[in-house]
């Protein structure tokens, strides 16, 4: 028993010691994105129903993007779109 737990300890000290610490979080921090595939942004939007409504097309495709929603999943046309951008982030007192 005495001599697993020191070869095990040593063999994690050597590899933690040969990344820095910066890399080593960048490395956890990308296996965390490459699972779930996007990162959800800091703020959550606070617009409100009147700047969906005039949002230009371009606009709410980005915004939709930034979240992680496709663009197409909310339909073709810009109406669709902001339709659904505004039950994505719009609570329904708000409509």
């Amino acid at each position: 028993m005495g001599s697993l737990g020191p070869s095990i300890v040593s063999q994690q000290s050597k590899g933690a010691a040969t990344k820095p610490a910066a890399a080593v979080g960048h490395e956890q921090q990308q296996q965390q994105e490459d699972r779930c595939g996007f990162q959800m942004p800091l703020h959550y939007p606070r617009y409100k129903k009147a700047d969906y409504e005039a949002m230009p097309e371009w606009r709410v495709d980005c915004l939709l993007r930034e979240y992680g929603l496709p663009p197409a999943a909310a339909g073709d046309d810009v109406h669709s779109k902001r339709r659904f951008a505004m039950g994505a982030f719009l609570w329904p007192d708000q409509y």
